[in-house]
């Protein structure tokens, strides 16, 4: 193992600039994949005719799919029928169409946890269904999701390294092409990535674990 080798500035920023490309992946399918997600989710909590069976069984059919496959499928099959995207806007499509599936079902079960009791308190107050999903439900369910959310966020984090498949130029890619030059730099650039995941991860669960501690 050569540490002082590996460790070098070169390395170093060439691998700040591959996780720089993994934040950008993930901060992009984080915030796309929570809107589908909550349209997806409020769609068939609301069990709205017809649109709520097509969106169950798009949600099943790609939440057991391996995610390996859809970003394969995005960006080598969808140019065979004229739908072709640059290596970083087709890992962004792949992750939010697989993480706007999972991220749907972590919201349509908040929704559904919250008592039927206070619903009817709100219809037979005279609220609407618009009125008691905005100002009874929401903000419970919004509650009780956040620590799966976080769970899922950080899991697309880490699911941004399959994107080295299409040789998306993220975090592992570049380690790749550092240890490839030299099998002593191995162990250090692996243990390196490590620590720059472990990093955000756990910055994010800890946050994860304030909001949830607060009650927020």
């Amino acid at each position: 193992m050569d540490f002082a080798g590996a460790y070098t500035w070169v390395n170093i920023k060439f691998l700040l600039e591959g996780f720089g490309v993994t934040l950008q992946v993930a901060f992009f399918a984080i915030i796309l994949s929570f809107f589908i997600a909550g349209a997806v989710g409020t769609v068939r909590y609301a069990k709205v005719p017809v649109l709520s069976q097509v969106f169950a069984v798009m949600v099943e059919t790609i939440r057991n799919l391996p995610l390996l496959l859809i970003i394969l499928f995005t960006f080598f099959a969808l140019p065979e029928i004229g739908i072709s995207m640059e290596k970083i806007p087709a890992a962004i499509v792949a992750l939010t169409i697989f993480e706007a599936a999972m991220i749907s079902e972590i919201i349509r079960s908040g929704l559904n946890s919250i008592d039927k009791g206070q619903i009817e308190a709100g219809r037979s107050s005279g609220l609407s269904n618009f009125q008691t999903l905005r100002y009874i439900v929401l903000p419970q369910a919004l509650r009780r999701m956040v620590p799966p959310l976080v769970s899922q966020f950080i899991s697309l984090l880490k699911d941004t390294s399959l994107c080295v498949i299409i040789s998306l130029p993220e975090l592992t890619h570049h380690a790749q092409v550092i240890y490839g030059q030299n099998s002593g730099y191995l162990a250090p650039i692996l243990l390196f990535i490590a620590f720059m995941y472990f990093a955000v991860n756990y910055t994010l669960s800890v946050i994860s674990r304030r909001l949830e501690a607060k009650n927020i």
